[in-house]
């Protein structure tokens, strides 16, 4: 009886912590932001890849930035991001637009 009760008190404790391992992704919106103050954009590829150097926290991996360029908005992924040292909310992602 110790046993599968040990064994089922392990089962309830997976669920919270796969939780706490998936989180949702966020879209963070720069539509309303700079160029050349709040970021920089600097697309490759016909503009399917790009860098971008900006300033915001909680920004990660596999997170959505929305840009606008004139009256067209385009959505990337964050393939990959680094932040400075300092400023400690600085940071420089790869990006890969959203199609």
């Amino acid at each position: 009886m110790n046993l599968s009760f040990s064994f089922l008190n392990k089962l309830v404790l997976v669920p919270s912590s796969a939780k706490k391992l998936k989180q949702k992704n966020k879209l963070h919106d720069y539509s309303q932001k700079i160029w050349g103050s709040d970021y920089i954009f600097e697309p490759t590829n016909e503009g399917m890849i790009a860098y971008m150097t900006g300033i915001g926290k909680g920004i990660r991996a596999s997170d959505r930035i929305i840009l606008r360029q004139g009256c067209e908005s385009y959505e990337y992924q964050i393939e990959e991001i680094d932040y400075y040292s300092d400023p400690p909310d600085m940071w420089i992602a790869l990006l890969k637009q959203v199609v």
